[in-house]
């Protein structure tokens, strides 16, 4: 696998793991019903966003496709799943069992967008040993 591939799926896990560190501060806020949580979850965004603008060899690799594709496969897996999933299990929560408040809802989406990043996190992991595994396999039958 190119080292470029490597670059993009650690940049799309760091960003998810930030996208994710962002959604639970919202929801530790409204517990706290302080904003200092989010406000720091955002600004540890905004810095990462800010050196990866900013440091050339960041900019290099973020420019390209790969990233670009893996961020869209990050999103799909803690943001628009987690979201529908949320929504069909919350309405369904409400109808049988009881309402939900706006935490809960919030802590019912972070729960899933967590699990999302995990099974996105765990299939790089288990693509890249695949690709190990074949590499080798591949060099030790050549020989």
């Amino acid at each position: 696998m190119p080292r470029v591939r490597h670059y993009a799926d650690i940049v799309a896990i760091l960003a998810g793991l930030m996208w994710i560190l962002v959604f639970w501060s919202i929801s530790v806020s409204a517990r706290l019903d302080s904003i200092e949580p989010t406000l720091a979850a955002l600004l540890a965004l905004g810095a990462m966003i800010l050196v990866s603008f900013v440091h050339r060899p960041f900019r290099v690799h973020l420019s390209r496709y790969h990233v670009r594709k893996r961020r869209t496969e990050m999103w799909m897996h803690i943001l628009a799943l987690p979201m529908a999933l949320a929504l069909l299990l919350g309405g369904l929560i409400e109808t049988v069992i009881a309402p939900l408040s706006g935490q809960q809802k919030m802590l019912l989406f972070n729960v899933l967008a967590t699990a999302g990043w995990v099974v996105y996190v765990m299939t790089l992991v288990i693509k890249f040993v695949h690709h190990l595994l074949r590499r080798r396999r591949h060099r030790s039958s050549g020989t």
